[in-house]
């Protein structure tokens, strides 16, 4: 973003978007997407959903990257193709965890039959917390590799790419019944 916006109000601006369009679509939407989710589908499949939504915020960048931009352009088309991407791609990541997210701490929670449940989002956000920083390194190494490459789209590709597996992995979860939610009759497994 810095290199197509600059260094000046422009590049400030481009970069603060894909900060500030999740936060305040997060604040303005969460409770009526989760409910719109809520009356539509299972656990399951909003999660299915949402994966698959976080997964095309990645295409924008793709495809950003894969047009050249001239050396002499300048002005509001460069600006535009250095904020716009970005900012989109934010958006669906935040649409896609504003649907997850809450059918997700639901899952973390149904195992520990109300026990326990610190311990088990601790778990939950370590484990998240260890894997954001890997790959949020391991992305930025694999960035600036493929631009010294001049592959700068091959990045984008990879993580694009699972996407439609990891999205079909929930959805069969949820398919078979490892994502439904017990009935209050049944016993838990945990106290079983």
């Amino acid at each position: 973003m810095r290199r197509l916006g600059g260094d000046g109000m422009y590049g400030t601006a481009a970069v603060a978007g894909p900060f500030a369009v999740p936060g305040l679509s997060t604040i303005l939407g969460q409770a009526r997407v989760t409910a719109w989710c809520r009356a539509r589908y299972e656990p399951g499949q909003a999660r299915a959903r949402g994966q698959t939504a976080m997964g095309l915020a990645f295409v924008p960048l793709l495809l950003a990257t894969a047009v050249s931009v001239p050396e002499s352009e300048s002005g509001i088309g460069l600006w535009l193709l250095a904020a716009v991407p970005p900012a989109l791609g934010a958006l669906l990541l935040a649409i896609g965890t504003m649907i997850a997210y809450l059918f997700e701490m639901d899952t973390v929670v149904r195992p520990s039959g109300i026990r326990l449940v610190a311990t088990h989002y601790g778990l939950y956000n370590t484990i998240c917390g260890i894997g954001t920083t890997v790959g949020n390194r391991g992305t930025r190494a694999a960035l600036d590799a493929a631009r010294a490459a001049g592959m700068s789209v091959l990045p984008w590709i990879s993580l694009s790419a699972p996407v439609p597996l990891c999205a079909g992995a929930l959805y069969g979860l949820h398919r078979t019944g490892r994502l439904a939610v017990p009935s209050a009759s049944a016993p838990h497994p945990a106290t079983v």
